[in-house]
């Protein structure tokens, strides 16, 4: 792996190359993890939603040239699949016990004691975001900061748990059937997303739906499981070591309680970033919107080390545009105020 000096191409490429899956034992069962980049650079954790991986989850975000350029230049990605959610995975037995979104949050800890890492940066996409969170509040000084897109933090509402409840159902006894992919559809996707009778579904919808077809129905109705028993972790927010940048998709039915977790985030260390047009899977929907804030988050870290041979052609940012303030990290929330961001459907 070559150093800052080399080109983005070519270390996207060599980080390409680089990819293992692993398979690791925890206390609690086994965890599927993909790695790609050199794991001499800093680590960054993926979670994804409900019914997805890092492939149907992240692909849009590491799809997009200049996100992935960020990503790989300045990190080694770690994706974490929920227990029966990796590529080509088997039913889980029905022998084993369900786990909670405690155990999930455990097998975190334990994936990163196998790797040997200290501490990491952690992205996570809704039930992802809060397994994560939960693993923040857990294992403090283990997270140096949060990236959440639709993030969820507060118990199931009346509503989301009888949603959830006939979602399941489905899920035990049809397995990944035509409903259940429509409503999963429209748990990650905005309606113009969709399409409709004048409008075709985007591309990643019909990505996502190729990719649900391999997911196996029981597995899901674990994860499902978990998530519907989560407990409120909002008391916990203001405590968290690290900062946090929030995105969420303005047409995300999750939208209310992704506002409500940033209410409760400590307003010096986090910002939100809600995006217009858009659903609750951001990295799939609208990748592009993240590029800027990512890169603001990541220079008050002094992680992001832009290429001297090939700038994003998209980014603000270089060495002598920042104004020396953005380099502080006491400042750094300041900076980060609530935003909104306007991006057009054409991009």
């Amino acid at each position: 792996m070559g150093d800052s000096s080399d080109s983005v191409s070519i270390d996207m490429e060599t980080a390409s190359l680089s990819g293992k899956d692993y398979v690791i034992e925890t206390c609690s069962g086994l965890v599927s993890v993909s790695v790609y980049g050199d794991q001499d650079k800093p680590a960054l954790v993926t979670y994804p939603d409900l019914a997805l991986n890092y492939t149907s989850c992240f692909q849009g975000l590491l799809f997009c040239p200049e996100a992935c350029s960020l990503l790989l230049h300045n990190f080694c990605l770690y994706h974490i699949s929920p227990p029966g959610h990796e590529l080509g995975a088997a039913t889980i037995s029905p022998d084993d016990p369900l786990l909670s979104v405690d155990d999930l949050a455990d097998q975190v800890a334990e994936v990163l004691n196998y790797f040997g890492l200290e501490a990491v940066m952690c992205m996570g996409v809704t039930a992802g975001a809060y397994i994560l969170t939960l693993f923040a509040m857990k294992y403090r000084q283990r997270v140096l900061g949060l990236i959440l897109i639709s993030p969820l933090c507060n118990a199931p509402s009346w509503t989301e748990w009888l949603y959830n409840k006939v979602l399941s159902n489905l899920l035990y006894y049809y397995g990944m059937c035509g409903v259940v992919k429509e409503l999963l559809l429209k748990r990650y996707f905005s309606k113009e997303a969709r399409g409709s009778a004048q409008v075709p579904e985007s591309d990643a919808v019909l990505a996502c739906k190729r990719l649900l077809d391999e997911r196996q129905g029981l597995n899901v109705w674990r994860f499902l499981e978990a998530i519907n028993g989560r407990q409120d972790i909002s008391d916990g927010l203001r405590k968290l070591l690290c900062r946090s940048l929030v995105f969420v998709g303005e047409n995300s039915p999750f939208h209310f309680e992704s506002l409500d977790m940033t209410s409760g985030l400590d307003r010096r260390y986090s910002a939100l970033v809600e995006v217009q047009a858009c659903g609750s899977m951001v990295t799939q929907e609208q990748p592009h919107a993240m590029l800027i804030p990512m890169e603001y988050f990541l220079t008050g870290y002094r992680m992001y080390r832009p290429p001297k041979l090939s700038a994003s052609p998209r980014s603000t940012l270089s060495p002598i545009f920042l104004s020396p303030e953005l380099l502080t990290p006491e400042s750094m929330g300041l900076k980060l105020k609530p935003i909104k961001t306007r991006i057009s459907l054409e991009l």
